[in-house]
């Protein structure tokens, strides 16, 4: 069970609430990190996706199966809502969203397994981890980058850990294509998290590419922050410039990440 990414996901839209009221008009029409979405978008993205949550059937959303196609759906549709409109979505849907994630946490919903168009297929009480790494990649990276004290919120370490968890839950499926031709696995060290550490591997005899949770000596090991980990495996920057990586062949198996 994660029901520590709802405590985390509280801890997350306090910080958005706090954070949209503090914005001016110039800081909300400001250009983010996103590409083509201003920080109105970013957070009209991060209502629209607690509205979908909680009832899918009252807003506009897209069916190409592709998660960032159809996150765009529901920002354009809203693109000439005013602040005042974009705060209320998130205030009202937020509150819903969350319900319905804690929800997710009971047995026997929380271990049911569901597709998530090419995020791959997951038991639902991971849904709460996954919508607290998208509000702390939102904010801090996203919004982050038109606004400082967005960048500059707290690297809460709960919110990091089950971000974490569903980054590299989601990686060996998310990733599958570009993953695919590779063979060196990698162990992930993260010097803002105690005692959390996973190994991306390829099962035996060419099998699919799998994460476990602890590291084995068999691989380089990867050394960065979860903070980082957050920006560059999504591709908002390179890994590069924030990882200590203790066998290059194991590069390209970090090229490949690109987790949604």
């Amino acid at each position: 069970m994660t029901k520590a990414a709802i405590d985390a996901l509280r801890a997350e839209h306090a910080h958005a609430l706090d954070l949209f009221d503090s914005l001016t008009d110039a800081e909300w029409a400001a250009a983010s990190a996103c590409a083509g979405w201003r920080v109105q978008d970013v957070a009209q993205h991060m209502a629209a996706t607690f509205h979908l949550i909680a009832d899918a059937a009252s807003i506009e959303k897209g069916d190409s199966g592709k998660s960032e196609v159809d996150a765009e759906v529901p920002v354009q549709a809203r693109r000439d809502w005013t602040v005042a409109q974009v705060k209320a979505e998130y205030r009202e849907w937020s509150e819903k969203g969350i319900a319905s994630l804690a929800a997710m946490q009971e047995p026997p919903m929380a271990e049911m397994v569901v597709p998530i168009n090419d995020l791959g297929s997951h038991p639902l009480h991971l849904l709460a981890n996954a919508i607290v790494f998208d509000h702390y990649c939102h904010l801090r990276h996203d919004i982050g980058g038109a606004v400082r004290r967005a960048a500059d919120l707290p690297h809460d370490p709960l919110a990091l850990e089950t971000s974490i968890e569903w980054m590299m839950a989601g990686a060996p499926q998310m990733c599958a294509e570009a993953l695919q031709p590779l063979r060196v696995g990698v162990n992930f060290v993260f010097t803002d998290l105690q005692h959390v550490t996973y190994r991306l591997v390829r099962a035996a005899g060419d099998g699919p590419w799998e994460v476990h949770e602890g590291t084995d000596n068999h691989h380089p090991v990867a050394v960065t922050s979860a903070h980082e980990f957050i920006s560059w495996a999504t591709k908002r920057d390179d890994w590069r410039t924030h990882t200590q990586l203790t066998d290059e062949a194991a590069a390209a198996t970090l090229d490949a990440l690109n987790i949604i």
